[in-house]
């Protein structure tokens, strides 16, 4: 196998076999390189592409960075279906296998470690998004404006500006009490999952200019749940759809256990 070596993941020896359709990064079907009881998942990569400076240049270029992207998923969610694998980084490339191997008995408690404690699990991703408004305004006028020269009148007939600022602060009294609720309905879910699960991370909320998800990331978490329990679990988060108005609740899964992969209490490599 010519080539630089990109590895998608570490595992535990499997007797299952990979689909023959399957191809990873550069469109090349992935191998396994067993090594000291472990095995990586690996395929060659040319060096024009991977070397470190070209890696450099195309790390900047988002369309190769989300194809690459996509083809490392595709490998990792294959893996998903017939083992627990532990996922490495995005564009992890060594020079050969002896730089694999090298790699792997370097790391090798702690991945043996790791993989112990993923062993038969998988990751669920909960969301849960506020829909309302951001702020509410009795009429479309400028803050700025004096309250003598509010249009008082589209308030209501004879409105003054006492009127008018007695309904702003109902207004943001009752917007402040939606967040709230929000907030406390997203502690209630993650205690009760968090209770399911073996164990949870919670992550910074989604930006929604990236994620083009409507409404505000109230809750990003990630929950380490026996395979075998899966379907509970699932179960569990559906009955919470719709409990409370104006907050959408998006179940994400299974994948392989990436915020459970670096030591126990710390994110994610």
């Amino acid at each position: 196998m010519s080539g630089l070596r990109y590895v998608y993941a570490v595992c535990r020896p499997f007797g299952s076999t990979l689909p023959s359709q399957l191809t990873g990064v550069a469109g090349v079907p992935p191998k396994q390189l067993a090594h000291h009881g472990l095995v990586a998942i690996v395929s060659a990569v040319p060096e024009e592409d991977f070397s470190e400076e070209p890696l450099k240049a195309h790390l900047e270029d988002l369309d190769w960075l989300s194809a690459t992207a996509r083809a490392h998923q595709s490998v990792i969610d294959a893996l998903t279906v017939v083992t627990s694998p532990l996922p490495l980084r995005l564009a992890t490339v060594f020079r050969d296998d002896s730089g694999v191997r090298t790699m792997m008995e370097a790391e090798e408690e702690t991945f043996r470690r790791t993989l112990d404690r993923i062993e038969g699990r998988v990751e669920w991703g909960v969301k849960l998004y506020a829909e309302f408004a951001e702020s509410s305004q009795p009429s479309q006028v400028s803050p700025s404006t004096p309250v003598s020269e509010k249009p008082g009148a589209k308030i209501a007939k004879g409105g003054s500006g006492r009127d008018y600022l007695r309904q702003r602060r109902q207004q943001r009294r009752a917007h402040d009490e939606k967040w709230e609720r929000a907030e406390e309905f997203a502690r209630r879910l993650h205690a009760t999952l968090s209770e399911f699960a073996e164990d949870a991370r919670i992550h910074a909320p989604q930006n929604p200019a990236l994620s083009r998800a409507s409404g505000r990331n109230v809750l990003n978490a990630a929950y380490l749940v026996p395979r075998a329990e899966s379907e509970e679990f699932v179960e569990l988060v559906d009955r919470t759809k719709g409990e409370e108005p104006g907050l959408r609740v998006e179940l994400t899964g299974p994948w392989a256990a990436y915020s459970f992969s670096g030591p126990a209490g710390q994110e994610g490599a």
